[in-house]
This record gives C-alpha cells, structure tokens and sequence, in this order.
C-alpha cells in the first residue's frame, strides 16, 4: 500500500493494461498512467498487428487508442491517464484541439498531452479556458515551463500537468534532474495551478531523486516501479544526494512567471526531435493506402 509519508503521486508510463495490472498488485496503489504513441505502438497487440502485416486503418487506430484508454480508466477511477494528440511540425491548433476535444469524451479522468510549441501551448490556452486538463509535454527548459504556466494561468489545480523530459536531457551530456530542481523552485512563485510530473525516468537514481525534490508527479516505467515495491518502496530522506558523473550543470534562471505565454523562448531541439519519433512510432501502426 501507499507509503505514509509519500507525497508524490505515482504513475506509470506505458500502454499495456497488463502491465498496469502487475504494478497495482505490486504497489497497492497507483495514482494515474501517462500514454504516447511510441509506448502504443509497444502495445502486445500492436505489436502483433504489425508483425502479422495488419496494420490498422487511419480509423481502427483511434478506437484501438480510445478503447485501451478506456481499460485503463477503468483500473485508475480515481486517477489520472494522459492521451496524447498527434502532432509533427504541420499540425495545426485547429488540428490539435479536434483530436483534444474528442479525446476529453473518451474518459471522464482524462489529461490531454500537447507538445510544448507554439500551437501546443495556443491548444492548451483554449483547451484549459474551457474547464479541460491537459499534460505538457516534452518540457526541456524553465522557458517552457514559464510558457506552459502563462498559457493556462486560471485553470485550478490538477489541470495542467507539465512533463520535464529527464533522460532525454541525460543522454546529451546535461544533468535532467536540475531542470526539475529549477522548474520546481521557479513555480515556487506561482500560484501552484501547474504540476510538474517528472518524465523520461530511466534509472532508481532518478525516481528517487525526483521524489526527494517533493516532484507533484512522477511518471515511471513498469519495470523501474516494480523494482520499487521489490525493494520496499523506500522513500529518501532529506539527506539524499544524487550525484551523476559527467552530466554538465543546468543553472537556474530568473524567469518571471507573469508574461504573456507568446513571449517565451521556447523552441528546443529535443522538443522537435520527440514529435518526429512519436509521429513516426504512430504512423508506424497505420496502413497509410486504408
């Protein structure tokens, strides 16, 4: 069961419901499930879909997607999952809040994630104006996460959910982990409406570092949270030092959180380089002549 003393909400990044099962018979508990298109297209039954040669219609897709959420909702009333739109470099807003809008009807719990760009962050504005959640996705800098807050500043808390990408960060040399330090400290000034959820987490160090910085969220994979509860589910005390060799710092900025959301700079080239993979684990699953 749930730690006392554990504050940080739990979830699980992944699309398969089996899998989900397994780590709520592990926990005990699990707070909410973040879903994209490269873990969907790992989906067993996707996967079986493009090794018999079946791959679904433009159509099928979407209610393979709508029908695996709705499984998971099921497992998690009382939680969160996050259903990501389909978004490259040409995806317009108008596009983006089609598929939003849609999405919203499919669960009553869940958030929808949009890329952290221009039309991500229009979308979001809209979508948040009207009283829907959102998940901010593929998060690499505090001018992001500045942009995020601006553009959905009035929704109430639990609404929007930013996604700090930690192991992408990792993985060209710059310590992920000090972006969620500084994200955290920057909303320190806010209002709190934001939640920042700590994603791409590939590693212990990483889960439990984000805990020891009190992340509102934390989204891991199956495997690392199974390892987890086999380990007793430890929760680290305030003198936890996470200390990665060979990562360069990320150093605080001092960004207001009261601009208008346009105003930010936030073009990243990871931002971009994670929508042409999930556009193209998506587009994967489709048979593109259906």
């Amino acid at each position: 069961m749930r730690p006392e003393i554990l504050k940080t909400r739990i979830f699980l990044d992944g699309a398969d419901p089996e899998e989900t099962r397994r780590v709520i018979k592990a926990l005990g508990f699990l707070d909410g499930q973040t879903t994209n298109p490269s873990l969907l297209a790992k989906n067993p039954e996707a996967q079986a879909h493009k090794v018999d040669g079946n791959k679904f219609s433009a159509t099928a897709i979407y209610q393979f997607y709508k029908e695996l959420c709705q499984e998971l909702s099921a497992m998690l009333p009382d939680g969160s999952v996050s259903i990501e739109v389909y978004a490259d470099e040409t995806t317009t807003v108008a596009a983006m809040l089609e598929q939003a809008r849609e999405f919203d009807t499919w669960i009553e719990n869940a958030h929808i994630k949009l890329p952290t760009t221009a039309p991500g962050l229009e979308a979001a504005n809209v979508l948040t104006g009207e009283g829907r959640r959102v998940n901010m996705t593929l998060v690499f800098t505090q001018a992001q996460a500045a942009a995020v807050y601006a553009a959905t500043k009035g929704a109430a808390r639990g609404a929007v959910f930013l996604s700090p990408f930690v192991g992408r960060l990792d993985d060209r040399g710059e310590n992920g982990m000090e972006l969620i330090a500084n994200i955290l400290k920057m909303y320190a000034a806010g209002d709190g409406h934001v939640e920042t959820l700590t994603a791409s987490v590939r590693s212990m160090e990483h889960f439990l570092c984000a805990l020891a910085y009190g992340s509102d969220i934390i989204t891991a994979p199956g495997s690392l949270l199974l390892a987890w509860a086999e380990a007793g589910m430890p929760i680290p005390g305030p003198g936890y030092v996470y200390a990665p060799s060979g990562l360069a710092p990320i150093p605080y900025e001092a960004i207001g959180l009261d601009g208008p959301y346009a105003s930010y700079a936030i073009g990243h080239p990871l931002t971009d380089a994670g929508m042409a993979k999930f556009s193209a684990d998506w587009n994967s699953l489709i048979d593109m002549g259906s």
